[in-house]
């Protein structure tokens, strides 16, 4: 279908969590000297100006990024994340936001290598021309589910995939596990994170089945919920589902995000988990 544009949710508390992950799984990475590989399946432009007509149309930003703006109260990794912020930002206002290509590539090494799949015609040439001085990053016009057969395993033999589609269709939700089977027969010790929205719980239930009836073992569930579920229109919470996380992300996630529902959710009516699946 190719409608959906991140445009208009840049920035907001699923941007908010899933990059949070992000970081944490990359500097976990970044433990080792040996490089490693990380691959964006749904990578999008890679950078978003926040005064455009669709970031203003939704303004999510503001209920998202925005809530940590001024504070100074961050614990590390929240502060860690707003720092990669600031990086695109010039200034003291909150004008820019970093898609997960973006906030990735600023903290590649040389030794480290990125390729970024997006197959939306408007999006791939911003994209391309966004990373165009990036010496260690590729990007590729493509369906980003068939890089879990084109570029795996890495020569690095170390890596990340970032699984992050739109999930227009509802196929979405089946692809996602056929892309990580593929994926992990090729390269069963990288780490892989997907993230998800809740609109409908049964599309999760969906994916967490799927997973389970992999056999993979060492499968990491952590979401975050801005009220309880609903099967009015809109998504109610977000997650991200990792695959060989590092060992530490569990205890992080279970520190930070108290606070992330507390700032994101004055209402008082978010949750969180940090789970296993498997």
């Amino acid at each position: 279908m190719l409608s959906y544009r991140h445009s208009f949710h840049a920035g907001n508390h699923a941007d908010v969590l899933k990059h949070i992950v992000l970081l944490r799984i990359i500097r976990a990475l970044q433990q080792k000297e040996k490089g490693f590989f990380y691959l964006d399946t749904h990578a999008g432009v890679g950078r978003y100006s926040l005064n455009t007509y669709e970031a203003e149309k939704t303004a999510e930003y503001q209920e998202g990024v925005a809530r940590f703006w001024q504070r100074d109260d961050l614990p590390p990794e929240v502060a860690d994340y707003l720092a990669q912020v600031k990086k695109v930002n010039y200034g003291t206002q909150l004008k820019h936001y970093p898609g997960s290509p973006l906030i990735a590539a600023n903290l590649l090494r040389a030794q480290d290598r990125a390729l970024f799949t997006e197959l939306h015609p408007s999006d791939f040439p911003l994209l391309r021309n966004n990373f165009k001085q990036y010496e260690n990053v590729t990007t590729k016009r493509d369906n980003g589910y068939q890089q879990l057969k084109a570029a795996l395993p890495p020569k690095e033999r170390r890596g990340l995939v970032l699984i992050d589609p739109p999930y227009e269709l509802k196929e979405d939700y089946d692809l996602v596990v056929q892309a990580i089977e593929e994926g992990y027969k090729r390269f069963a010790t990288g780490t892989y994170a997907i993230w998800y929205p809740v609109v409908l719980r049964q599309h999760v239930k969906r994916i967490v089945r799927g997973l389970e009836q992999t056999g993979i073992r060492k499968i990491l569930q952590i979401e975050l919920a801005l009220r309880p579920d609903s099967d009015q229109r809109g998504m109610t919470a977000s997650g991200m589902i990792v695959i060989n996380p590092p060992w530490t992300l569990e205890a992080e996630m279970q520190a930070v995000l108290p606070y992330l529902v507390k700032t994101l959710v004055p209402e008082n009516t978010g949750s969180w988990k940090v789970e296993w699946i498997t």
